[in-house]
């Protein structure tokens, strides 16, 4: 399981005055995600996804807040290095080392996790036979296409053997084979009691895919429910409908109270 607790980052930006300004791109987010569990984290470019994920994963730091991991045998993780180990994080543009192979980098990779050398091994073959990567495991990352690529960051996110997986837009800009594959994936790893997270564009994927789903705004929860509750709650045919919804309202809102001052 994986918790956010109040988790807050600020940065600083250019206003319409050309003064800076500092922001909440997340302010005050709290949730937990159960092992076994997908929850999709939905919201309009610039909402704080991408943010919030990696201080999820451990790869930026919180302006305020934390990251709870707990494992299934009850230990609660804290620290960034123990984070990380139980962690498989994937984005849309992850950046592979282009000039060597793909079995190179997971050999690469079982080290800096300070995994023995057979049990690397041993994930290496297990991988390669689950995402198929025989025709291209020893083939430099710099001439794999871009499904192929795709299937050599997950193996990247594999070969630790993650309980937890943490991944912003994955089927971004993919066909429809390699994003099938990808969501089928994400079912496996939940069927596996693994927990997993992430974010997309793609609302109809999120309505047949995800357990639970938080929709953010400004770096804040606006919605947060199973798919069909929040379809309910905002009386529309689907998902997409409730999310434009969602967000009119918010904007409306905001018209109000700019207004008023």
């Amino acid at each position: 399981m994986i918790e956010a607790v109040m988790l807050c980052k600020q940065f600083e930006r250019i206003n319409e005055q050309k003064k800076k300004q500092m922001f909440y791109a997340v302010d005050n987010v709290s949730f937990k995600v159960e092992d076994g569990e997908i929850l999709g984290i939905l919201g309009p470019n610039g909402a704080g996804k991408t943010t919030l994920l990696r201080m999820l994963a451990s790869l930026m730091e919180p302006g305020a807040g934390g990251v709870r991991i707990i494992t299934k045998d009850g230990r609660h993780i804290r620290e960034s290095v123990e984070l990380k180990k139980e962690i498989g994080y994937l984005s849309g543009n992850t950046k592979l080392y282009h000039r060597i192979s793909v079995r190179e980098m997971l050999l690469m990779l079982g080290e800096i996790y300070e995994m023995d050398k057979e049990l690397t091994l041993k994930r290496i073959e297990e991988i390669n036979n689950v995402l198929d990567m025989g025709q291209f495991i020893d083939n430099r990352i710099e001439r794999l296409s871009t499904g192929q690529t795709q299937r050599a960051s997950i193996a990247r996110c594999l070969i630790h053997d993650p309980s937890i997986y943490i991944f912003d837009e994955p089927t971004l800009g993919l066909d429809i084979v390699s994003s099938d594959a990808i969501v089928e994936f994400m079912k496996e790893q939940k069927e596996k009691g693994k927990t997993v997270v992430y974010s997309t564009h793609y609302l109809e994927e999120a309505a047949a895919l995800c357990d639970r789903i938080i929709i953010i705004n400004c770096g804040r929860i606006i919605a947060q429910g199973t798919p069909m509750e929040i379809i309910n709650n905002l009386d529309s045919k689907d998902l997409r409908e409730a999310f434009k919804k969602i967000l009119n309202s918010v904007s409306d809102l905001r018209a109000r109270t700019e207004g008023e001052e």
